[in-house]
């Protein structure tokens, strides 16, 4: 079957039915409601490199078959690419970089689908994405086109169209079935299971008393103050806070309970905070914060919270964002993640190749190496 393509400005230039015939899984990050908020909020903006050109395939009728978040870039902030030092070895080879093309989420580093297909969409489809992709990559003279953070399934796709697919590393939380948080903690060395009792104590005797709210469940006058959370965490760290306020203002109520957010209550006032999303069967940590300095708070809201969430709900995964060792001794397990890179010029392929050929073998060494680390009792 025929496709024809179709390059969009924007997430919501496609109708909110239209969204909901592609097969997402609930991944609330590949939705009208993340993408058009971050859209319209400035965050995912020409004016922060993030220039919207989603790929939708429709049929001769008209019909949407499928669609690829897309956005033509000047820059790789928020982007987690890890392509930092690509920049100048295209220099060197008297080429330009940038603009390169992105199929990923906005700040955002969360594996998940990309190559979005009706439910009923045939075999053909998810291909002919990567090649309409290609193709638009050529047309805009771009470096590269990036597919980050791809599921499994895409994975062996992307790999059979001759992308480089590169390797990264996260750590995640993965549901062994366990009843309720004790029954998960029962699975930890002694010693270690003693110190996630003694950080619980900390916060407790903090008298801090902590909720769970979803999305839809936080009203205007709380949102300022999460916003703050959010906000302060990356100014201390010298980051740039992509998000604004009316981004979590709309996204929250859109989302309603795909968003998850972990509050810490001092007598009336929000004092931190974790914000979560949620597929139908994974929890994403994304943003913490706090006005207040007390020990074991950020692992309570930020960990411990959402694994008991998880459990409770009967999700199989807590994915609590990218990088962080000290999540290993919280019981996050590190996980291999998946790029997956088109490169324009055949010299600059060619030595990315090797580059990441060679990096793979030191990418899983790492990972056999945290492994060693992790909490559990020996079987």
């Amino acid at each position: 079957m025929s496709y024809r393509v179709k390059l969009l400005g924007a997430a919501s230039d496609l109708t909110a039915e239209e969204w909901q015939q592609l097969a997402t899984g609930g991944d609330p990050f590949v939705s009208r409601e993340f993408l058009g908020a971050a859209e319209d909020s400035g965050a995912a903006s020409p004016a922060l490199a993030w220039q919207p050109l989603h790929l939708a395939l429709r049929e001769a009728d008209g019909q949407l078959a499928g669609l690829l978040p897309l956005y033509l870039r000047q820059h790789s902030f928020g982007d987690f690419s890890r392509d930092w030092n690509w920049p100048p070895a295209w220099q060197r080879a008297g080429l330009d970089y940038y603009p390169k093309l992105v199929s990923g989420i906005p700040f955002t580093p969360s594996p998940g689908p990309r190559l979005l297909a009706r439910s009923d969409a045939t075999a053909a489809l998810r291909p002919a994405l990567i090649q309409a992709a290609i193709e638009v990559a050529s047309e805009c003279h771009a470096s590269s086109w990036q597919c980050l953070f791809v599921n499994e399934a895409e994975h062996a796709l992307l790999a059979d169209a001759g992308l480089l697919l590169r390797r990264g590393v996260q750590f995640h939380w993965i549901n062994r079935g366990y009843r309720d948080f004790a029954d998960f903690l029962a699975t930890f060395s002694a010693d270690k299971r003693k110190k996630i009792r003694r950080e619980q104590r900390a916060v407790a005797e903090a008298g801090l008393r902590l909720e769970t709210r979803h999305g839809d469940e936080i009203d205007t006058a709380l949102w300022p103050a999460l916003h703050r959370h959010y906000r302060d965490t990356f100014t201390r760290y010298g980051n740039h806070p992509a998000f604004p306020l009316e981004f979590f203002e709309r996204v929250g109520g859109e989302l309603g309970r795909r968003m998850v957010v972990f509050i810490a209550w001092r007598d009336e006032q929000p004092v931190a905070s974790a914000i979560c999303y949620r597929s139908d069967s994974v929890l994403y940590g994304r943003h913490w914060g706090s006005d207040i300095d007390c020990p074991g708070l950020h692992f309570e809201l930020s960990y411990y919270q959402g694994i008991g969430y998880a459990i409770a709900n009967g999700l199989t995964r807590f994915e609590a964002g990218a990088q962080g060792e000290h999540k290993l001794a919280r019981g996050f397990e590190p996980c291999a993640t998946w790029s997956a890179f088109w490169i324009a010029d055949p010299r600059m392929r060619g030595a990315l190749a090797d580059f990441i050929r060679r990096e793979d073998a030191a990418v899983q060494d790492y990972g056999a190496e945290m492994a060693r680390h992790l909490p559990f009792r020996a079987a």
